[in-house]
């Protein structure tokens, strides 16, 4: 999972966590205490993937002079597409079979 969706869910979780929290009854300290430590354990993991995450941009923030360079002249080097030249296609000929004659004295017959 992508640490910016992780981050956005713990958020999300955390807050469920301290609704949840509020609600239960005070006569309940058991239960509270158990959510208590499950936000806490949340929050714990929220700061974890924001100090990875902040990491992470600190890394891609500054980019070597060779990656610049090398962007740079893949930007200004032209593209050209050569098309294949193709042949015009051939259509076939149909052959027809040339009518029979009809004999004149058939003809005369009938």
């Amino acid at each position: 999972m992508k640490a910016k969706k992780a981050l956005k869910r713990l958020t999300e979780i955390e807050a469920l966590m301290s609704d949840v929290t509020e609600r239960s009854s005070a006569s309940a300290p058991d239960t509270r205490g158990a959510l208590q430590d499950a936000k806490a354990a949340v929050v714990r993991a929220k700061e974890a993937v924001s100090l990875q995450l902040s990491s992470r941009t600190a890394k891609k923030a500054a980019p070597t002079r060779k990656r610049v360079a090398e962007t740079e002249a893949a930007e200004k080097a032209p593209t050209t597409r050569t098309t294949k030249k193709r042949a015009p296609i051939k259509k076939a000929v149909k052959k027809t079979a040339a009518k029979k004659a009809v004999p004149v004295f058939v003809q005369a017959v009938l």
